[in-house]
C-alpha cells in the first residue's frame, strides 16, 4: 500500500451511521473531530444495509496538492487585502492536520480535505453477524464497496522481489501523484497470520514501512 503523508483517523459507525471521528493521538487517546470529518465529502455519513452493526474504519486524512495550492492562493489573497492573523501553509500535511483540529467545521470544509481507508478497528464479530474477512485485500475491497476511498495502487505481492519492485514502481510515480506520500507499507495479507503475529508494544509485527528519501 501507499504510505500517505497525512493524519491518521478513526471513524466509528453504529448501525450504519457515523457517530464519532477521532485522531489516533497516542494510540489510546485522540481528539474528537466528528463535526469536522462530516465535512469531508469522501467520508460516507451512512453505510449500506450489509455493513455490520459496529465498525471502526481507520485511514488517513490528507490534502490533495491542487487543493493545497488553491488554499495557499486564497491565503495570499487575504494577506494582500490586509487581513490580520492570516498565513500561508508550509505543506499539505500541516494544512490538513490544522483543518482537522479547527473548532469551526466551516474552516475544515474550506480546506477541502480528502480521505483514504486502510484498516479496521473494532468491528462486530462474525458470530454476532459481522463480516468474515480472510485477507486484508478482501477487507479493503469491501470497504471500497461501502463507499470508502481506497488507493488504487494497493496490490498483492509475492515474495521480497515483488515488494521491492512495487517500492521502485511507486517511487517512479511519486512526483506525478496528486497527493504526497513518504513511502509504501508492506502488510501480511492473511488476517489469520496477522492475528498470529500480533503486536510489539503498539507496532504490528505484520506491517512494515519502506520509506523514500525526504523531498
Amino acid at each position: 500500500e501507499l504510505k500517505f503523508d497525512g493524519l491518521a483517523m478513526n471513524l466509528r459507525y453504529e448501525h450504519g451511521v457515523l457517530v464519532q471521528a477521532a485522531t489516533r493521538g497516542d494510540g489510546e487517546v485522540g481528539e474528537e473531530v466528528t463535526q469536522n470529518m462530516r465535512t469531508v465529502r469522501q467520508i460516507p455519513l451512512k453505510l449500506p444495509a450489509d455493513a455490520p452493526a459496529v465498525i471502526e474504519v481507520r485511514g488517513e486524512v490528507y490534502m490533495r496538492r491542487a487543493d493545497f495550492e488553491a488554499l495557499n492562493k486564497r491565503q495570499r489573497d487575504k494577506i494582500a487585502k490586509g487581513a490580520k492573523g492570516e498565513k500561508t501553509f508550509v505543506n499539505p500535511r500541516n494544512a490538513a492536520a490544522g483543518g482537522v483540529r479547527q473548532l469551526d467545521p466551516a474552516i475544515a470544509a474550506d480546506r477541502k480535505l480528502s480521505f483514504f481507508a486502510y484498516g479496521l478497528g473494532e468491528i462486530t464479530p462474525p458470530e454476532q453477524g459481522g463480516p468474515v474477512f480472510e485477507t486484508h485485500l478482501q477487507m479493503l475491497l469491501t470497504l471500497k464497496s461501502w463507499g470508502f476511498p481506497v488507493a488504487s495502487q494497493t496490490t498483492p505481492a509475492l515474495g521480497a522481489a515483488e515488494l521491492v519492485a512495487f517500492h521502485k514502481n511507486i517511487g517512479q510515480q511519486r512526483d506525478a501523484l496528486p497527493y504526497d506520500i513518504d513511502g509504501v507499507v508492506y502488510k501480511v495479507n492473511s488476517l489469520a497470520l496477522q492475528r498470529q503475529l500480533g503486536f510489539v508494544t503498539s507496532e504490528p509485527r505484520w506491517a512494515v514501512a519502506h520509506k523514500y528519501p525526504a523531498q
